[in-house]
């Protein structure tokens, strides 16, 4: 890509921000150049000065690197403003070793980059309503934002791997979290619930983890800084089923890692279509990642039949937390509900309202050409 837009931004921060680009697997590429399209459209709106460079992660790593992330990349990485990533997976690369699949390229960049806090938005455009699979009197109106923990847990903890005890095979994973790991992402909750709703929802598993039970104590502490936020607490098996039955009662849902990856994606699925759902990674050391959730769907790799709408909203959150610039990422998601508003769709969407399809880079090009009249 090796692109520049050409103005610079009064009050940001000083010289060209640069953007890591990583298209990834499957339909990662394309999406990625549609929300890369509309990224640098909206930064040159208003006068941010942007540069980008790709890199590779993923099973596209795998095979031109013989790993799924390099430590080159990782130093890219810790050397840009921001990372946007496509997508990464497939079954191309199943029968590897579990070490060296595509997604632990993923988890690693999470990682070394300390980014500890997923941000997952879930909102329904009022057009996409008929999309859910629930009743409309009961999605519409859901505003809500999962915050997951993303480096500790069960997915990083402590002894893990396999093991052969007495003749018998094992394997074990470990749920390990401290006190400053809850407490951190517990602010981050807090303090987007400050900006929105004011209502926090804690999802643990306390009557029967002693992990849940710190989580618990820690989150408690949290709230007495944030005396007008209210704090709720939720077990994670009734908050499965309170996500479909009442979705709108609720603002922040926080969590730790395993609940997280699950309760995000039955947010992003009451929306309607997980490819309208953005997300981004935040962390300490100042650079964030961020990505659709919808994953790599190499079933339809290839064919322009991407919905990429979820990439261009990760857009406009990559605007809005790693650039300081709010303005831009709400133009962003005004195009995209016009967009919707005026009856586009791309396939996944497409027959749920009997409409004929667009295809990834049209949807593209409709989302520039409604940015360009804003």
């Amino acid at each position: 890509m090796n692109r520049q837009t050409q103005a610079s931004q009064p009050g940001s921060a000083k010289g060209i921000a640069r953007i890591l680009i990583l298209p990834g697997d499957g339909i990662g590429p394309e999406v990625a150049e549609q929300g890369v399209r509309v990224l640098e459209a909206a930064a040159k709106g208003a006068g941010i000065e942007l540069e980008f460079e790709e890199g590779l992660l993923g099973g596209a790593s795998i095979d031109a690197k013989g790993s799924p992330i390099t430590d080159e990349l990782i130093d890219r990485a810790r050397a840009a403003r921001a990372v946007f990533l496509g997508a990464v997976g497939g079954p191309k690369w199943d029968a590897l070793p579990f070490a060296q699949r595509p997604e632990r390229g993923l988890l690693r960049i999470r990682k070394e980059l300390g980014l500890f806090a997923n941000l997952r938005p879930a909102t329904v455009f009022r057009a996409l309503i008929g999309a859910s699979t629930l009743r409309p009197e009961v999605v519409e109106g859901i505003d809500l934002l999962v915050v997951r923990e993303l480096t500790g847990g069960l997915y990083f903890g402590e002894p893990r791997g396999d093991a052969l005890v007495d003749g018998v095979r094992e394997s074990r994973n470990t749920m390990v979290y401290n006190e400053l790991e809850i407490a951190r992402i517990a602010r981050v909750a807090f303090d987007a619930a400050l900006l929105r709703g004011k209502e926090v929802t804690h999802v643990h598993k306390a009557n029967v983890l002693e992990v849940s039970q710190l989580w618990v104590t820690v989150v408690e502490e949290v709230a007495k800084d944030y005396p007008d936020v209210t704090l709720h607490h939720q077990l994670v098996d009734s908050m499965a089923m309170l996500l479909l039955r009442e979705p709108r009662n609720y603002d922040v849902i926080v969590t730790g890692n395993l609940f997280g990856d699950i309760l995000s994606d039955e947010a992003a699925m009451i929306t309607g279509s997980l490819g309208m759902l953005p997300s981004a990674s935040l962390g300490e050391g100042g650079v964030g990642l961020y990505e659709p959730v919808h994953g790599s769907a190499p079933d339809i790799a290839g064919e322009d039949a991407a919905n990429p709408l979820a990439a261009i909203l990760s857009a406009a959150m990559l605007l809005e937390h790693s650039l300081g610039a709010p303005e831009p990422a709400a133009k962003i998601r005004a195009a995209v509900e016009a967009v919707l508003n005026d009856g586009h769709r791309t396939v996944d969407l497409a027959g749920e309202f009997g409409l004929a399809a667009v295809g990834c880079a049209a949807m593209g090009d409709l989302v520039l050409q409604k940015l360009e009249q804003s």
